[in-house]
């Protein structure tokens, strides 16, 4: 017996609908591309470098101090910059649920120990706190700490807000490689 042979129209058709699925539900759930369209992470993240979010090790463990992460910028965030629009940010993990963060004297202290940061741009210029990060939330900082609209301008980030943690940078081709501190 020989099997009926499809519509090649229609398998073509069922092949890119699969496809079209598939891309939307990896984009959805697992891992998007972003592009840096500021300098608030320099030197870490340069303006245009394209960056792979991934969405999973969230569902499992919380962010660590350091993850630099992406996240939908809370409206007090917007309303620092007069934005309209409801725009994705991608800063630093620095304050955890629970600790006490002040920023003084060039330095970010957390609960009172000082916090090495060979990340950043230049040492902050201004003065914060000392606040207590609150359940479920935390601090988010630039790396170019005083051009950063970030946590010590707008406060703290409410976890729900957390699309993923930034992984890999895959453009440019002369700086691609992963993102740990």
């Amino acid at each position: 017996m020989s099997e009926k042979q499809q519509n090649p129209w229609i398998e073509g058709l069922q092949t890119i609908g699969l496809s079209i699925a598939l891309a939307v539900g990896i984009r959805q759930f697992v891992a998007e591309a972003r592009f840096i369209p500021s300098g608030s992470m320099i030197p870490t993240l340069q303006i245009d470098d394209r960056l792979v979010v991934e969405k999973i090790s969230y569902r499992f463990n919380p962010p660590k101090r350091g993850d630099i992460i992406v996240f939908q910028a809370p409206q007090r965030a917007l309303d620092a910059v007069n934005s309209t629009t409801n725009d994705a940010y991608i800063k630093r993990v620095i304050g955890l649920p629970g600790e006490t963060v002040e920023i003084k004297e060039e330095t970010v202290f957390i609960n009172g120990d000082p916090l090495e940061e060979e990340y950043i741009n230049a040492p902050p210029s201004y003065t914060w706190g000392p606040k207590t990060v609150p359940t479920d939330e935390y601090l988010v900082l630039g790396d170019n700490r005083n051009s950063s609209s970030d946590g010590h301008v707008w406060d703290f980030l409410p976890g729900d807000n957390i699309i993923g943690r930034a992984v890999v940078r895959f453009w440019p081709p002369s700086r691609i490689g992963g993102l740990d501190k």
